[in-house]
């Protein structure tokens, strides 16, 4: 069990914290594709707690590594960008038709590929440890919380679709904008 505590290994604690958000972001869209979206939605957030934890984990015991980084961002596509994405489309857009549906398809391309670009190039500055006290940009686990409040909008009557493309479109800006946001 020497491993968990080892920075070079690809197992060790926080790594395995990072596989569980993975596991949660999968699962979440298993049960998106069955249109059990309470589901979906508690799992979003099982990984969202792992996501917080596999950093602090990471950053106590000095476990912190090129490996970790590159993992980290992936588990944050799959469960802060897809996820999110993927149950808007299904439980929202799914009403929609014609140019409605065609506009909210090439949003959530967009933010897709907004949140994409805003982890890569979150990848390319990041040093393993290091934190700095400023997100540039809306980092993407505050994305999905703000979608999150977005879909809820929708769901109680509070927003209609339409609002729900317009609201994707400028939180995707705001995932590579020049906002400060602080870290946690």
């Amino acid at each position: 069990m020497k491993f968990l505590w080892q920075s070079t290994s690809h197992f060790n604690l926080a790594n395995l914290f990072t596989m569980v958000n993975i596991t949660a972001g999968l699962m979440a869209t298993y049960f998106i594709t069955q249109n059990n979206f309470f589901t979906a939605v508690i799992l979003a957030w099982i990984g969202g707690a792992f996501d917080i934890f596999d950093g602090k984990i990471a950053r106590k015991f000095k476990l912190s590594n090129e490996f970790g980084i590159q993992l980290d961002s992936f588990a944050d596509f799959l469960s802060f960008v897809l996820v999110p994405v993927f149950l808007i489309f299904q439980a929202v857009y799914s009403s929609l038709n014609g140019g409605a549906l065609a506009a909210a398809a090439v949003i959530s391309i967009y933010y897709v590929i907004s949140g994409l670009r805003r982890l890569i190039q979150f990848n390319i500055n990041s040093d393993a440890g290091e934190v700095s006290k400023f997100f540039t940009g809306v980092p993407t686990p505050l994305g999905a919380i703000l979608l999150w409040l977005v879909y809820l909008s929708n769901v109680y009557g509070l927003i209609p679709a339409v609002a729900v493309i317009v609201l994707m479109a400028l939180i995707g800006w705001s995932l590579n904008s020049k906002l400060k946001v602080p870290h946690p």
